[in-house]
C-alpha cells in the first residue's frame, strides 16, 4: 500500500483547514498527524479515508502498484474515531463475529485469539452497553489492529483508556505495523505515537492570515 497526497488542501467556507500538503505514506510504516485540538487533524484523515473529498491537489492509492480508486479504499482500511460507535445491542462476541463477517482477520488469527488479547476477561453474555468507556476503545482498537487491511486510521486511540490500556495499545500497535500503514492523530501526546516514524504538523499545512 502506498497513499500520495500531493499539493492537497481542504477548506470550509472561506476558512482552510490545510492547504498545499504533499506527502507519501508507505506500508511497515507508524506516521504521526499532530496538533491541538480542533486544528483539524482529523479532517486530514478523513480526507486520507477517502470519506471527505479534498478542496485542492489530489490524494492517490496504489496497492501492489495497481491504483486503488478512491471509492474503493475503504476496503483496505479500518478507522477507530472518538465519533465511531459500536453495536451496543450486541456481546462482544456478536460485535467480533459481525465484524469480521466483513472484514477477515489477520492470517492466523482467530476470534478467541483475538478475545484473549483484549485486556479483560470475557463477559460472556454482558453487552456492550454496559461495557466502560476503556473497555469499548479496547473493542474498537482490536476490531481495527486485527483486521486483515492495508491500512489503519487511529484518531486519539488512547482516549478513555488508563496507563495500563495506554501500555496494552502501544504493545499491540507496535506488532501489528508490518506489511501496512498505520496512521494516528493525536493532540501531542507522546506515548500513543512513540512508534511513528514520521510525524507531521498540521499547523505547518494552515495558509498564514495576512493582518
Amino acid at each position: 500500500m502506498k497513499i500520495t497526497l500531493t499539493g492537497t488542501g481542504k477548506k470550509f467556507n472561506t476558512e482552510w483547514i490545510f492547504k498545499e500538503l504533499s506527502h507519501s505514506f508507505e506500508k511497515d510504516n507508524g506516521y504521526a498527524i499532530l496538533g491541538r485540538n480542533g486544528s483539524g487533524k482529523s479532517t486530514l484523515l478523513q480526507v486520507i479515508a477517502g470519506n471527505i473529498l479534498p478542496t485542492s491537489g489530489k490524494v492517490t492509492y496504489s496497492l501492489a502498484g495497481q491504483e486503488i480508486a478512491a471509492e474503493k479504499i475503504f476496503q483496505h482500511l479500518t478507522l477507530v474515531a472518538p465519533y465511531q460507535e459500536l453495536i451496543e445491542e450486541f456481546t462482544l462476541r456478536e460485535m467480533l463475529d459481525f465484524h469480521f463477517f466483513f472484514k477477515r482477520p489477520v492470517p492466523g488469527v482467530t476470534i478467541p485469539d483475538i478475545i484473549s488479547r483484549i485486556g479483560f476477561k470475557d463477559p460472556g453474555r454482558k453487552t456492550i452497553r454496559f461495557f466502560s468507556s476503556g473497555m469499548k476503545q479496547r473493542v474498537k482498537l482490536v476490531l481495527a489492529l486485527f483486521s486483515d487491511v492495508s491500512l489503519v486510521l487511529l484518531d486519539e486511540p488512547t482516549m478513555n483508556l488508563d496507563e495500563t490500556g495506554s501500555n496494552w495499545y502501544l504493545q499491540l500497535v507496535s506488532e501489528r505495523t508490518k506489511n501496512r500503514i498505520i496512521i494516528v492523530c493525536s493532540n501531542l501526546q507522546q506515548q500513543e505515537t512513540s512508534f511513528c516514524k514520521e510525524k507531521l504538523f498540521i499547523e505547518d499545512y494552515k495558509p498564514q492570515k495576512v493582518s
